[in-house]
């Protein structure tokens, strides 16, 4: 059994995609597909259940992740103390995030010219379990993941973008039953934001009508954009979603607001990469949010 191995069995595991997978891994797909018969033969017990062409991790292989999971990131601590020996700001960064996704690019590689030696391994989870692959969790979801720490980096407001040929923005501010019968551009069910805007309008007394549904937060900027609806717009993490043509508008009541949050393993050896990156991202949002209130 090879290290090698393990790590396609947990990236495969995930996603349950033998050809997304292979194209994430940059490896062939039949290559990837006798890699797991074959580690399936070492064991002598099958990890997935194959249905047609789709597959399925079994009960098996989900006790089999859990323990590669933690193999794996014994392994990976053990490298970061061993790296943190030489003092030096260097490594592999595990970062899942569901929130924020138009600027961690342009944080990651700001960091990466001050510190050209540390690398990223990028997941982004609309939902986050407490065996959740990571060393830092940028998020706006309730998580409460059992045996994590946390710290919130940024309370932001939501406000409302509205096209300038639309009545509505020839006001300041407005209350948010105002909207009930406008079509809005949205992500779709699921998404945290989504969930808290619908959540938003149950308590203004409405469901809100839908005419664009994306699960893709570039396409809803982009729709925002072209004008063709209102769209409740996090006011720091999405600033540039809008051009001239569109109005942003405050929300009187509800409050309406989202608290980011960074979270990291209590139990795990958060290395100096991590460590360094973490008081980063801390020092980026709360300049972020100070610049905005002032």
């Amino acid at each position: 059994m090879e290290l090698q191995q393990l790590i396609y069995f947990q990236q495969v595991a995930h996603s349950e995609n033998i050809t997304r997978t292979a194209g994430d891994l940059r490896v062939s797909q039949p290559a990837l597909s006798k890699m797991i018969r074959t580690l399936e033969e070492e064991l002598g017990a099958s990890l997935f259940d194959r249905k047609g062409k789709r597959i399925e991790l079994n009960t098996r292989g989900k006790k089999f992740l859990k323990r590669v999971e933690a193999a794996l990131n014994e392994l990976n601590e053990a490298r970061n103390e061993i790296q943190d020996e030489e003092g030096e700001v260097k490594g592999t960064i595990r970062l899942s995030f569901d929130v924020a996704s138009s600027i961690i690019p342009n944080l990651i590689r700001e960091f990466r010219t001050l510190h050209p030696d540390v690398t990223f391994q990028l997941s982004q989870h609309d939902t986050y379990t407490a065996s959740t692959n990571f060393d830092l969790c940028v998020t706006s979801l309730p998580i409460g993941l059992h045996g994590t720490e946390k710290t919130v980096l940024l309370n932001e407001e939501i406000v409302l973008a509205v096209p300038k040929d639309n009545p509505l923005s020839n006001q300041a501010s407005l209350r948010l039953e105002q909207i009930a019968n406008e079509g809005l551009i949205s992500l779709k069910r699921g998404r945290s934001l989504r969930e808290k805007t619908d959540a938003f309008c149950k308590v203004a007394g409405f469901i809100p009508r839908i005419t664009f549904e994306s699960d893709d937060p570039a396409t809803v900027r982009a729709l925002i954009r072209a004008g063709q609806g209102i769209s409740f717009i996090p006011s720091i993490t999405w600033k540039g979603a809008t051009d001239e043509s569109i109005r942003l508008l405050r929300i009187e009541h509800p409050i309406c607001s989202r608290s980011i949050e960074l979270h990291w393993k209590k139990d795990h050896y958060l290395g100096q990469a991590a460590r360094t990156f973490r008081e980063f991202l801390i020092e980026y949002f709360h300049e972020a949010e100070a610049r905005h209130i002032t």
